[in-house]
């Protein structure tokens, strides 16, 4: 897991591949905020981000998920939400694929929580276990931005 600001990308010590997509006009935190709900893929990019509304719920009603072929680039936009990680990898034959590349898991120790708010970011590398749209206080509307990063780019 990594965390950071958009607005202070230098100190949160991305990956090059990581760095220089955030770091692209479009993917600024006001361009993030203006960008109309849906997805963002610039053409020719193997990356892409969906931007749009999403509740937060008591931790205890969340689910756990962790990608493998994907990294999850969570920016909040507005709101504030906790976002619960693990720091191991603890994939077990018993987790349920949701989706392509989305599993959810009930076995992962998550002794990180971090809180978000608009312009933060946390990065999920594959296998990453992470709870994300978590309350602070009450539940929420918050508006993110989740980037989608094949792990074919952070291998250069």
């Amino acid at each position: 897991m990594i965390l950071g600001n958009l607005n202070a990308l230098p100190q949160a010590g991305l990956p090059a591949a990581l760095r220089d997509i955030l770091a692209l006009p479009q993917c600024s935190l006001a361009a993030l905020q203006a960008h109309a709900d849906g997805r963002l893929q610039p053409e020719q990019a193997a990356w892409f981000c969906n931007i749009g509304p999403a509740k937060t719920q008591p931790q205890a009603q969340r689910h756990t998920e962790y990608h493998r072929l994907w990294a999850d680039i969570q920016v909040l936009l507005t709101g504030e939400e906790m976002i619960n990680a693990g720091t191991q990898y603890l994939a077990q034959e018993s987790d349920e694929q949701r989706k392509p590349d989305l599993y959810i898991t009930t076995a992962a120790a998550l002794p990180v929580s971090v809180t978000l708010r608009a312009g933060d970011f946390a990065v999920f590398l594959p296998g990453e276990p992470h709870q994300a749209l978590c309350a602070v206080n009450e539940p929420m509307t918050v508006r993110k931005a989740v980037f989608k990063v094949p792990c074919e780019l952070l291998e250069g």
